[in-house]
């Protein structure tokens, strides 16, 4: 009884430090630029931070693309953002699990779109319990949170060079800090799902870092960034017991979805990260990721096994050199 006694006045302590640090940490974009006659994209859009992000971006003007994979919910959240912001935007079907959908998704942009200012890599999602395979053959988180958004990046990537100064947003995670690189299980062939989300936050950073190096001097930059422990449904639908515990941490004592939006709209519209690139940042500021998440040597050797994956290695691109 009297460890209980003592635990519980600790656990409570803890929770209201979590929250202090978590209103402590709220960052805010300052910034008032209006974005008229700018064209977004925001993958992930129809709820939690990427539907809050599209819908500050709509209200500053922007011509704004919710690309989802559940259509329905891109209509819904649409609407929503109509309803608060008298603003009309755009959904388009977009599945990162199925390399077809990027492409198709890319085709149809291409043809409907003159210019692109902003791409926002927005959409990830949790490991299943078991291993999931894609139609493509690979696991779904990996797919999702980074193949995915490889892919639809390199096929938009001609048209943000002719649109610059543009920019790629690629949220990532604070999680990355426990992520590593196996380089003989890259695509999790050999499944444990503790670490698979935070893996695959790990490699969008690295991306993020060699995406950056092969843009230099284009006028298209590339960052990164953490938006904070937020309030989605991310890890609702998981049963690993350690993320339930996390999840539920995060919905009592986490950022909003609008809070959790403020990095990805400062890096989408600030003019003070106007010629920042190869970045990490988080609460609208620059951070500190590992430093494994920003070795140039790691970053060049996932990029190449990825192009692999991919079946790009063979198809020259005149917007990314290849050193």
């Amino acid at each position: 009884l009297w460890l209980l006694a003592c635990l519980v006045p600790a656990a409570g302590i803890a929770l209201f430090l979590l929250k202090v640090y978590v209103l402590a940490t709220v960052g805010r974009c300052t910034s008032t630029r209006d974005m008229s006659g700018k064209t977004v994209i925001v993958t992930g859009a129809n709820a939690g931070i990427g539907k809050e992000t599209a819908k500050e971006l709509a209200r500053r003007n922007a011509r704004v693309i919710l690309a989802c994979r559940n259509q329905d919910k891109a209509r819904l959240a649409a609407r929503d953002i109509l309803h608060d912001t008298g603003k009309q935007v755009v959904c388009m079907q977009l599945d990162l699990c199925s390399f077809k959908s990027v492409r198709r998704f890319a085709r149809d942009l291409l043809e409907r779109e003159d210019r692109l200012d902003v791409l926002i890599n927005n959409a990830g999602i949790m490991p299943p319990v078991q291993r999931v395979e894609t139609e493509d053959g690979f696991e779904s988180t990996f797919q999702a949170n980074h193949l995915g958004p490889f892919l639809l990046t390199h096929l938009l990537l001609d048209l943000l060079k002719r649109s610059a100064p543009s920019r790629v947003v690629m949220l990532t995670s604070v999680g990355q800090w426990f992520g590593s690189v196996d380089w003989d299980n890259l695509d999790f062939r050999h499944y444990k799902q503790e670490r698979i989300y935070c893996n695959t936050k790990l490699y969008n950073t690295l991306y993020t870092v060699e995406l950056a190096r092969r843009l230099a001097n284009t006028g298209v930059t590339a960052n990164c960034c953490h938006p904070g422990f937020v309030k989605t449904e991310l890890a609702s639908h998981s049963s690993d017991l350690h993320t339930k515990f996390t999840d539920f941490l995060i919905q009592n004592f986490g950022k909003s979805p609008e809070e959790g939006a403020q990095t990805t709209v400062y890096l989408a519209v600030s003019e003070d990260v106007e010629h920042v690139t190869g970045r990490y940042f988080a609460d609208c500021r620059s951070s500190m990721a590992p430093r494994w998440a920003l070795d140039p040597v790691s970053a060049k050797r996932l990029w190449d096994a990825s192009e692999e994956m991919l079946g790009l290695r063979d198809q020259p691109s005149s917007s990314l050199p290849a050193c």
